[in-house]
């Protein structure tokens, strides 16, 4: 039987650790158990006495710990002697022991329920041998296997009072075989008014208490039985929210599979609250959608649902959205109901349209990360690499235990600002992970390498191996499977493929990976840095100029002479595959390698603009702008860095630059743009469009020192909310939106007057028509005196 793992646990019992993995089947939820396993850490031979003495001392029985030697080596070269334990907690508690005892322990961390998939290459799909028995399946042998289960979900949301103190509506939304599965809980007490009820849909079920409410809600969810629970904050609100008021009410919240309670658990520091709910997952759609790099100004629902759906939450004002809710309780409980059904037919309707589980399925087949784990790249890399470094004879290092020191970022080429016509950017394909393919960079590499009198030479004194590495092979098998997706128009593995070998790079710099060095890091990004410096001279040498580079693009200036798209297309497929073949001509030769690398030409602008850093004659970085010419003619603006497409500029700014640039773009006159835009302004009639909207990153009491304009709105919505008895708003940060008066910031909801409109002209409309006209010999200053001279 076939089956996809969406939840995994230990359990300590008097036989050793029970594994307990809840997989989705074609036939329904079963549950696998693994019966009298151990947990393993290993550390140097060398340390055997010193550890051991270590553990007798603890007084633990016999037949709860055992080493054995195994035939493997730190990346010392050392010989490893391997602890064993029957139980977790027990271990966790000798390993913190041995550790202040100064014990190298290796690999301590990977929890058994993990490491028992892991060294099987299972990540998420697996056959298993033999059928439950109620349900269950005890003891049996499991493999990997291909298999993408069907997920059954459910959409949930709660509404309550404004302190979450009294839930007043539970909602869950669903599709069953193209069906709506629709169901709304209303907590209505006795007392309430009975004749408000008669326009409730026919869908709502009203329960006197709250008791009541959750029972009947946790008796359908176990009927209904999902594998998993969408929602927005599902996690960090909805769920901590029935959590307790469970509590409070004495209420076992049996919403796990097998009728197991849920525990709710509040984050730390930079980790996330956490959900204990065997047999099912909780996705937070905002979490979700920044896994799958799904980018929005805002992660609002009503704000994400207008960009993917075209229609939004039926309450739009944020900040009145708490009295409107209560409002709707006490007086229109059948609106409050809708409102609450259709939250959670948004949610369900952008996983849809996105693709999130369909993403959540293929990277967890991938990476081995469960569905609920956000983030993670790490725990991926280990998933991947740790098992196939045990088949070379190595165990992973310590954390931290490689050669220390910062590596620099992505190579960023000096820009050579000015206007543009016929601009090609040639963009190497995954350029980090080609050179790990091309040039071996692997963490058993590097220390095979350095032991080897022809290794390949990295940077900072790094030497890789050319006979024995890992993860070059793992970027080939990722890099083959999206070019199979990618053919297959599979875009949420394709995605997903693109994450992994991205993180890839991305882990081995980061001071949280086993394998962090900096040897490791460095040969990837100087090599990067090497490749575009060494393009860069390759084009030009072919007459054409490089005005910017970033990472792994290179911008090439065509002149300004009429072409036509057939002889662009032309120019930029033959210096990409000019270069492809010196790359390959240069590492077979310099390097005896098989080169990876592969540029391509990828975006045509038939108008480009790189501007220069404010105030300066030097050329920005990360900011530019242009018109787009696709392979079909099809023209289209492209703002990068620039205020169109920036949170924290004006809606002014935005159409401004966005008509402007327009202009400037298809060589219209642009003057009369400007004067009745600065008539407009001074006389109010663009006051709604004169809104700052910026993030409250912190606490309002942490910030202290240099108090920017937004948290002074802040701190006036704050007083003005308190005055008014309505709830605190910002304390705990969030986003204000305010506007400049002449005396200062104040916050758009308190209907602020006085606008100082020299504000706007000066910060917002200035820097966006001085962006692009200097180009034409042109400014800002020089129209308005045009404009004074025609009075």
């Amino acid at each position: 039987m076939k089956g996809f793992v969406l939840s995994r646990h230990s359990q300590d019992t008097e036989q050793g650790l029970i594994l307990s993995y809840w997989l989705a089947t074609d036939h329904g939820p079963v549950c696998l158990q693994q019966t009298q396993q151990e947990a393993v850490c290993f550390f140097p031979l060398s340390q055997q006495d010193d550890a051991k003495h270590i553990i007798q001392s603890m007084a633990l029985s016999s037949a709860s710990w055992r080493f054995q030697q195994v035939a493997l080596k730190t990346f010392d070269h050392e010989a490893v002697m391997a602890l064993y334990m029957t139980n977790q907690k027990v271990f966790q508690q000798v390993c913190g022991v041995l550790r202040e005892a100064n014990i190298a322990l290796m690999e301590q961390d990977i929890q058994p329920q993990e490491r028992y998939l892991m060294e099987r290459f299972i990540s998420a799909s697996l056959v298993v041998d033999g059928l439950p028995q109620k349900g269950t399946i005890t003891d049996t042998r499991v493999k990997t296997c291909d298999y993408t289960p069907n997920i059954k979900a459910i959409s949930l949301d709660i509404e309550t009072t404004m302190d979450g103190k009294t839930i007043h509506s539970i909602a869950v939304y669903a599709m069953e075989q193209e069906t709506p599965v629709e169901k709304v809980w209303l907590h209505w007490p006795a007392q309430m008014p009975s004749e408000l009820l008669q326009a409730v849909p026919p869908y709502t079920q009203v329960c006197e208490n709250e008791r009541q409410l959750l029972k009947q809600f946790i008796h359908w969810l176990q009927d209904f039985d999902p594998d998993a629970i969408m929602g927005w904050s599902v996690v960090q609100f909805d769920f901590q929210i029935l959590c307790a008021r469970a509590r409070e009410l004495g209420v076992r919240l049996r919403l796990g599979r097998g009728g197991e309670e849920i525990r709710w658990r509040a984050g730390q520091g930079n980790r996330p609250a956490k959900l204990y709910m065997p047999g099912r997952v909780a996705l937070d759609g905002i979490e979700v959608m920044r896994a799958a790099t799904w980018q929005f100004e805002s992660f609002a629902l009503d704000h994400v649902a207008h960009q993917l759906l075209g229609r939004g939450k039926d309450i739009t004002k944020p900040k009145d959205r708490g009295e409107e809710i209560q409002r709707l309780y006490r007086q229109q409980p059948d609106a409050l109901v809708r409102y609450n059904l259709e939250d959670c037919r948004l949610v369900w309707d952008i996983f849809m349209q996105a693709k999130l589980l369909a993403f959540l399925i293929e990277r967890a087949r991938l990476t081995g990360l469960p569905m609920d784990r956000m983030g993670g790249s790490s725990q991926a890399f280990d998933h991947l690499y740790l098992p196939r470094l045990h088949r070379q004879g190595y165990v992973a290092p310590a954390f931290a235990s490689g050669q220390a020191g910062d590596s620099p970022g992505g190579f960023v080429m000096d820009s050579r600002p000015g206007l543009y016509r016929n601009v090609l950017v040639l963009d190497f394909k995954s350029l980090y992970p080609s050179i790990i393919r091309s040039f071996k960079i692997d963490p058993l590499g590097l220390i095979r390498g350095l032991q080897e009198a022809d290794a390949v030479s990295g940077y900072k004194g790094a030497q890789f191996s050319r006979q024995q590495s890992i993860l070059p092979e793992i970027i080939s098998d990722l890099w083959a499977a999206r070019d199979i997706a990618k053919a297959d128009k599979n875009t949420p593995l394709s995605t997903s493929i693109k994450i992994v070998m991205n993180a890839c790079y991305g882990v081995l710099g980061s001071n949280v990976c086993r394998f962090y060095d900096q040897r490791l890091a460095s040969s990837i990004t100087l090599r990067g840095h090497a490749i575009l410096n060494q393009t860069k001279d390759l084009i030009q040498q072919q007459g054409m100029q490089v005005i910017y580079g970033d990472t792994d693009s290179v911008f090439v200036w065509l002149g300004d002479d009429a072409m036509s798209l057939d002889q662009v297309q032309g120019k930029g497929n033959d210096l990409a595959q000019s270069l492809n073949k010196w790359w390959t001509q240069h590492l077979k030769l310099e390097f005896k390698l098989k080169s990876y690398l592969e540029i391509e030409f990828e975006t045509y602008f038939s108008r480009f603009v790189m501007p220069t850093i404010r105030g300066q004659e030097t050329g920005s970085k990360k900011r530019y702008a242009g018109v787009t010419v696709s392979s079909e003619g099809e023209k289209k603006m492209l703002f990068k860095g620039l205020e169109q497409v920036r949170t924290d500029w004006t809606k002014l700014a935005k159409e401004l630059q966005a008509e402007l640039y327009q202009r400037v773009f298809n060589d219209q006159p642009y003057v009369d743009l400007i004067k009745p835009l600065l008539e407009q302004v001074r006389s109010g009639q663009l006051d709604h469009k004169l809104v700052y909207r910026k993030r409250l990153r912190r606490p309002l009491d942490e910030y202290q020192k240099n108090i920017p304009p937004h948290v002074q709105a802040a701190r006036k919505a704050e007083t003005w909310r308190l005055k008014n008895q309505l709830p605190s708003a910002y304390t705990n940060g969030g986003w204000i939106e305010y506007v400049i008066t002449l005396t200062g910031p104040e916050p758009l909801e308190m209907s602020p007057g006085n606008y100082d409109y020299e504000h706007y002209i000066e910060r917002q409309i200035e820097p966006v028509v001085d962006g692009i006209l200097p180009f034409l010999n042109d400014s800002f200053a020089n129209l308005t005196e045009r404009q004074l001279g025609l009075f």
